[in-house]
């Protein structure tokens, strides 16, 4: 069954690009067809499913896909880099990628926008992930099969780095002051109030004053996306008639499921704060409110 989202997948370097989102039908109907790459971009807890989608390749969120040099967890690499291990992927610049991930849209979302970041446009995530793929009756294998446990042919991906795509601290601050922007912190209405712990030891509690409040999990039912009317309401109740936006989270992978539902919604500027929480919580001068969203 396809969604409203789609697009047309393209397999062999010709044609229209992909949208946003691809069904799991749609995609097994090309799994294995040259030019189609699968990566499985699952991190923490959700890396133990033990399968995968067969030949799928690790897209390591938790380890090469972040900078190694940022005291922060999961922030971009430099270009050189993530290039890098795009080629050792066997990643092509003439390549359709589908992104997915084990809990449903979760990481899959950070591995789209990063992609997107670096001025590849050829990838769309896996509506609902590996559980909507299982459910679908489509195959699987046990991690560590196939491709997803050899070695690739080398490929030719280029980073082209797009600028304000993603931002600092700074860009934050403008946008908290600019009447046409809106800053959405996809955390839970708990950690945003400040009325739990952070899970990462010495962050302060609250958010952002200014900032709006939309759990990244508002913007799917079973997990999927909702539809775009559902998801152009849900972002216009809480950011108004602003169009701009500046999308937080506590590491920088949630706020891009909330970048996702804002392309989705026809959304066309959008910025994921890359250090998000984990930055902007930590003892410092950044101001930091506590309460839930008014």
């Amino acid at each position: 069954m396809s969604t409203e989202h789609e697009g047309p997948i393209a397999c062999d370097g010709v044609g229209e690009l992909p949208r946003p989102l691809v069904d799991v039908d749609r995609l097994a109907a090309v799994l294995g067809v040259p030019g189609v790459v699968v990566l499985d971009a699952s991190v923490g807890a959700h890396r133990s499913a033990g399968r995968c989608i067969p030949g799928a390749r690790r897209f390591d969120i938790d380890g090469a896909m972040s900078d190694p040099a940022s005291p922060l967890p999961h922030t971009m690499p430099q270009a050189a880099c993530f290039a890098a291990e795009m080629r050792a992927l066997g990643v092509n610049g003439t390549d359709t990628v589908v992104v997915y991930d084990a809990a449903g849209i979760y990481s899959s979302a950070r591995a789209w926008w990063m992609l997107r970041a670096m001025g590849f446009d050829r990838v769309s995530v896996l509506d609902g992930g590996l559980p909507a793929w299982e459910a679908a009756g489509h195959p699987v294998e046990g991690r560590g099969a196939g491709v997803a446990g050899a070695a690739c042919p080398a490929g030719d991906f280029t980073a082209r780095p797009r600028p304000g795509m993603l931002v600092g601290s700074g860009a934050v601050v403008e946008a908290l002051a600019d009447p046409y922007s809106a800053v959405l912190d996809a955390r839970s209405r708990q950690r945003f109030a400040g009325t739990v712990a952070e899970p990462r030891p010495g962050l302060r509690g609250g958010h952002m004053p200014g900032a709006l409040n939309l759990p990244f999990d508002a913007v799917q039912r079973d997990g999927r996306m909702l539809s775009r009317g559902e998801l152009r309401s849900l972002l216009r109740a809480s950011a108004g008639s602003r169009e701009r936006l500046v999308v937080s989270c506590g590491s920088g992978v949630t706020a891009c499921v909330l970048a996702l539902a804002a392309e989705c919604a026809g959304y066309r500027e959008v910025s994921v704060y890359d250090g998000s929480w984990s930055e902007w919580g930590r003892p410092s001068e950044l101001p930091v409110v506590t309460g839930p969203a008014r």
